[in-house]
């Protein structure tokens, strides 16, 4: 009796919070159906899919299409540029994101910061397409502006999008200018977390603002900053494929092929399901293993980590 009793008073307590739950619901059924529910499809890098056939008819292949992607020449060059361009990334962007909070966290002319935050701020929200139609126009060979700078100061101009070594930096600083204000605001909002006790303590032992920003601020957000890189980790070989893939061409394609632009070329143009789906999923594989080691690295270290 006891059992039903605890259950029947369970279910009335749920039944008063009624709005709760249908405000969870609403995020449950999107992960449901757009986040499980598609991974379904993985059973398609274990077959030779035919349209006609269907995912449940068509015959099975077992690993021939991870083995393909191992074996294939291009392989180890495809991941190696997806790592590094992310890994360049993340080291470029955090210190400046985090610097850039610090900063306005110090200004206390409110319309300096105000402005500075709006200026930093406002690239985020240029799309993608045009993000990229600006750095061809600006880095264009005859009439770009850089190249024409270039040109008065007596230097040769240079084909910034047509040589491979310059598609990484283009890449990475380009999308520093454009996110940086908007990383900043995450570390900003932690800042102002921070105890104004502690400031006031800071104050009368005298500290200046360098000290306080080494021993009060960095350590305030420090759990922060562990928090943001480790899911940054779990992102390292899914390198947005609309930027890379409008600023690609037959000249950079060696360091500009990355392994979402090689899934859309390789597997999607040519209609090979089955091997772009094993490409995606030794891709969100790898992605795992880094948020799984550096999520155990940062829990050792310290006392921070996702779990």
């Amino acid at each position: 009796m006891i059992k039903p009793i605890k259950l029947q008073y369970q279910l009335k307590q749920a039944g008063s919070h009624w709005q709760l739950y249908l405000i969870f619901l609403l995020p449950f059924v999107y992960f449901v159906l757009f986040k499980y529910v598609p991974m379904y499809g993985l059973v398609l890098a274990f077959k030779k899919y035919r349209v006609s056939k269907g995912i449940l008819g068509s015959p099975w292949v077992g690993l021939d299409h991870f083995v393909r992607f191992i074996q294939s020449p291009t392989s180890l060059q495809v991941m190696y540029n997806t790592f590094i361009l992310s890994l360049y990334t993340i080291a470029a962007s955090f210190p400046l994101s985090v610097i850039l909070a610090v900063a306005l966290n110090e200004t206390r002319n409110k319309t300096w910061k105000k402005s500075v935050q709006m200026v930093t701020y406002a690239p985020y929200f240029i799309s993608t397409v045009v993000m990229v139609a600006i750095l061809f126009q600006l880095l264009d060979p005859r009439i770009g502006i850089i190249n024409r700078f270039l040109e008065l100061t007596g230097l040769e101009t240079v084909n910034f999008m047509g040589e491979a070594t310059w598609f990484r930096h283009i890449y990475v600083w380009s999308g520093v200018w454009q996110t940086t204000g908007y990383n900043a605001i995450i570390y900003l909002a932690a800042l102002t977390s921070i105890s104004p006790e502690l400031y006031e303590a800071a104050i009368v032992d005298g500290a200046n603002k360098v000290q306080k920003i080494r021993h009060i601020d960095i350590p305030g957000i420090t759990p922060t900053i562990v928090i943001m890189l480790i899911l940054n980790m779990g992102y390292v070989m899914s390198v947005g494929f609309e930027k890379s893939y409008l600023m690609q061409n037959p000249l950079n394609l060696e360091t500009a092929e990355i392994m979402s632009t090689y899934v859309y070329r390789v597997g999607l143009l040519n209609t090979d399901y089955s091997f772009s789906t094993a490409i995606g999923l030794i891709n969100s594989l790898i992605n795992l293993i880094l948020i799984l080691g550096f999520n155990s690295i940062a829990r050792k270290m310290g006392d921070t980590s996702l779990w």
